[in-house]
């Protein structure tokens, strides 16, 4: 492309991301068109039962009926003290949503603790710790129940709680949903968690706009079915091995790194479709650049189980079954897409719609890149 045309692209899709960043700056009213996942660490043995919930802050606020300015607040030490100040209507809200049961008895919530925020990926949850007592003798069974953030509040839909558990010293995990809301510990078959889990992960790739496009500019890139399989694997392994560890906690990287990082390595393979010849656009470059970006990316897919418990292979099976979504998922896009823009390859129009593909990228990746950077309080 000569010089002229691909420095026009670049501008076209420098103006794109800031016309986004206007037009569609999501407001919090508008923020929760999709869906959400609750977290819950439940610990404890018989009578005694602690539950750390993750919800996300400012639909943790909505759900609770609260008013514009506790829900629309931004900065962590507001949201604290919007979490402080009302305390009883986040309390009530939670404890009629999240219940445990020991022997089919519900179990009183005796006591809140403090609450905390932290980043999830890209938004604020809500950090509660809750103690459960609960009655009966030495033996029971206990039961999970979540009913958080439910379609009929129509704020979010498709409302997931992924339950993480260490109880009577059965450990494991399990994901409710409106379908299945109850979890009775160690009657739910290992069958069903690796079938969760799966549709977990294919779900997490499948409506994370930012991989698809990554793996789309990627595509869009790869000229041939060889360079289909090299940039394939190497994003597989990059990920597979990041996102094992992170989510097994033995890396930690901030969301707030993580998430801008993405967005500029969308921008950087998209950037190089622009700019490159017509053979292949990353060259000797495309197997290191993948296997690095891909890095980055398993610790994103990792954000989305963020599971705090260093070394807690009981979780492996789950950690593996949702690895195994996102795989499954992501060679279907491969499999849907390489073979339409090979036939666009064939036509006269092919650069000119490497251009019409690769600008918007860019736009909406610069858009994410300057949204995700943590503003200084």
């Amino acid at each position: 492309m000569p010089r002229r045309r691909w420095l026009s692209a670049v501008v076209l899709a420098v103006l794109l991301g800031s016309v986004l960043a206007d037009l569609f700056h999501p407001t919090p009213a508008a923020a929760h068109d999709a869906t959400t996942t609750a977290h819950a660490e439940v610990t404890g043995t018989g009578a005694n039962v602690k539950v750390v919930l993750d919800l996300e802050y400012d639909l943790l606020m909505k759900s609770a009926w609260l008013y514009a300015e506790a829900y629309e607040a931004k900065e962590r030490t507001e949201q604290l003290r919007q979490l402080t100040i009302n305390r009883d209507a986040v309390t009530d809200y939670v404890t009629r949503r999240f219940a445990v049961a020991y022997d089919d008895k519900p179990c009183s919530p005796a006591t809140v603790g403090d609450a905390d925020v932290r980043p999830r990926g890209k938004a604020a949850y809500a950090v509660l710790t809750l103690t459960y007592t609960c009655q009966g003798g030495s033996g029971g069974v206990h039961a999970i129940s979540s009913a958080l953030f439910p379609d009929a509040e129509s704020f979010v839909h498709s409302t997931k709680t992924m339950v993480g558990y260490d109880l009577d010293g059965e450990k494991g995990s399990a994901l409710l949903n409106a379908e299945s809301p109850t979890l009775r510990v160690g009657e739910r078959p290992a069958s069903r968690q690796v079938w969760e889990f799966f549709l977990l992960g294919a779900e997490h790739l499948a409506f994370g706009l930012d991989h698809v496009l990554f793996l789309l500019a990627l595509l869009i890139g790869a000229r041939r079915l060889r360079d289909v399989v090299i940039t394939a694997s190497a994003f597989t392994a990059a990920h597979s091995i990041t996102f094992l560890l992170a989510a097994m906690g033995v890396v930690d990287v901030p969301g707030e790194i993580v998430e801008p990082v993405i967005a500029a390595s969308i921008i950087v393979v998209a950037l190089a479709n622009l700019l490159g010849r017509d053979e292949d656009r990353l060259g000797k470059w495309r197997l290191p650049i993948v296997f690095a970006f891909g890095l980055i990316h398993g610790l994103g897919f990792a954000g989305a189980l963020d599971i705090d418990e260093s070394g807690s292979w009981e979780l492996l099976l789950s950690l593996l079954s949702f690895n195994l979504g996102i795989e499954v998922t992501q060679l279907m896009i491969i499999a849907v897409l390489f073979p339409l823009l090979v036939l666009v390859r064939r036509t006269s129009a092919a650069r000119w719609a490497v251009v019409a593909l690769s600008v918007p990228i860019v736009g909406v990746s610069l858009y994410w890149f300057f949204e995700r950077i943590p503003m200084p309080l």
